[in-house]
């Protein structure tokens, strides 16, 4: 009889009530925007292959319009996860390195020929390994908060925006289409470059965090009339921008210099004393060196 009826068992039950213990709403609103992205993403490229380029390179943009929301969307409702994490790089895996380097091979780089399938594969690996570098640094505990301010290498969402640079060029009248493929391909091994090297990026983390009061007004008139532009001469000004922002790297990595040198005179001298390289210990661009 005691096989057929088994005693009742109080933790059993609430062990299969905490696992279907419903799950907040907070913690499923950034992964869905980031599913989102995904799909726009995945889109692009049907849409390229349709011969809708215009359209395709949309899709593009707002995945990487999205893929900033979702994580501050994550930290303002204190929804973060190691899930949501995961699930980020992997979209932007797809999003700004399959579908941006499918994009521009459609749009140019298959004049080239095998070289340009190799230039799309090199920014698509560059992405790779740039997240793989983003997700390691995550749990690293000993990274100091002011480093946080930077990215190590270009970020994945502003590398595939800066890698579209030659369709904006296209779609104001620039024949970059018929007549620039090997210089396309020599502009996204560029990108590639700066996507996994350790040239420090602005972050802008901590941008808006404190805004002094008498600039709120002139704040609020230069984002309106940024936005008027977008939306009237939407490549014009994208193309300004991408150039704008390929011109202040050198001003980010200067700034990061000068930060590392103060928190250095800050330190003791025993604190700051290089180490030496421990047999088999990783340096390649991928780690979290």
């Amino acid at each position: 009889m005691s096989d057929l009826f088994p005693p009742f068992e109080p933790e059993r039950v609430e062990s299969k009530r905490a696992r279907f213990k419903p799950i907040p709403f907070r913690l499923l609103a950034p992964n869905v925007i980031t599913l989102l992205a995904l799909c726009l993403g995945l889109t692009a490229m049907r849409l390229v292959v349709e011969g809708k380029l215009d359209t395709a390179t949309y899709c593009i943009l707002a995945a990487a319009l999205l893929d900033g929301v979702d994580g501050r969307l994550a930290r303002f409702l204190k929804g973060t996860s190691r899930f949501g994490a995961e699930l980020d790089s992997l979209s932007d895996f797809v999003n700004f390195g399959v579908a941006t380097g499918y994009v521009l091979w459609i749009f140019v780089l298959h004049d080239l020929r095998s070289f340009g399938w190799i230039i799309a594969l090199t920014l698509a690996c560059a992405m790779a390994l740039r997240l793989a570098r983003f997700n390691v640094m995550l749990d690293d505990p000993n990274r100091p908060d002011w480093q946080k301010n930077f990215f190590v290498g270009m970020p994945a969402p502003a590398g595939a925006v800066t890698a579209m640079l030659p369709l904006y060029l296209q779609f104001i009248g620039v024949p970059v289409q018929e007549y620039g493929a090997v210089f396309v391909g020599i502009y996204i091994l560029f990108i590639a470059f700066l996507t996994i090297s350790r040239i420090p990026c602005y972050a802008g983390k901590t941008l808006g965090t404190r805004v002094p009061r008498e600039n709120v007004l002139p704040i609020f008139v230069a984002v309106v009339v940024l936005a008027g532009l977008l939306v009237a001469y939407p490549f014009e000004m994208l193309s300004l921008i991408v150039i704008a922002y390929l011109a202040l790297i050198p001003v980010s990595a200067a700034r990061y210099r000068k930060l590392e040198r103060e928190h250095n005179a800050a330190m003791p001298d025993a604190a700051i004393a290089p180490e030496p390289e421990k047999a088999g210990e990783p340096n390649s661009a991928g780690s979290a060196s």
